[in-house]
């Protein structure tokens, strides 16, 4: 069976540097990704856009782009945005038997422990990690270390070969794109470069997001 991989976040907004991510994940492990917006995330503050606006920059970004779409089932459910939630709504979509996995940045999945319901996580799903330079998985919270043990796979191909449990870790080259400095550029009227597609960047700015009070 083909892998389904999700990719979870606020994108708030969806930069270079995610879809960075995305297309890596894409390549190396051949399967599409579907880019999650968070509706509610339960881990930081409200985000500067809403969630309808950030889902459609990302409808924008990933127009065009070979193996990446947009899952909006997290604007469709009430509360906060939990994966566990998510990743229980996807598995009933594709069955039991069916290769799942979930897209984070190491710095998140340093975090896992503080989730809700964190440790069923890895009965429903694969977890394919991305780090960057700076940003690796040395010295993990206990807990964390603990539940990973024995579950990193060494190839791509491993987690087409269960359903869920399995760790990936995918390698990534620097880059320099941020949300809080993209944020700031845009609040303070700067030019963004190249960390918005020229779609989302002409978005932003038709709907006036973004900008400072």
């Amino acid at each position: 069976m083909s892998l389904r991989l999700l990719y979870g976040g606020t994108f708030d907004p969806v930069h270079a540097g995610h879809l960075a991510v995305a297309r890596a994940a894409r390549d190396t492990l051949r399967a599409a990704v579907h880019l999650v917006p968070a509706a509610v995330p339960p881990h930081r503050g409200p985000t500067a856009a809403s969630a309808r606006d950030r889902a459609d920059l990302l409808e924008l970004a990933v127009a065009g782009e070979p193996g990446l779409a947009v899952d909006t089932r997290e604007l469709r459910r009430k509360g906060p945005s939990y994966t566990v939630d998510t990743l229980r709504e996807a598995r009933a979509d594709i069955g039991s038997r069916a290769p799942l996995a979930w897209l984070i940045g190491a710095d998140a999945f340093r975090g896992l422990p503080a989730w809700h319901d964190w440790r069923a996580l890895f009965d429903l799903a694969h977890f394919v990690v991305a780090v960057r330079p700076g940003h690796g998985l040395e010295d993990l919270p206990e807990a964390l270390s603990e539940a990973c043990a024995g579950r990193w796979a060494k190839a791509p191909a491993a987690l087409s070969e269960s359903a869920a449990g399995r760790l990936f870790r995918l390698d990534l080259p620097p880059h320099p794109a941020a949300a809080s400095e993209l944020r700031r550029r845009l609040a303070a009227g700067e030019d963004p470069g190249d960390w918005l597609t020229p779609a989302v960047a002409a978005e932003i700015s038709r709907r006036g997001l973004y900008r400072a009070a």
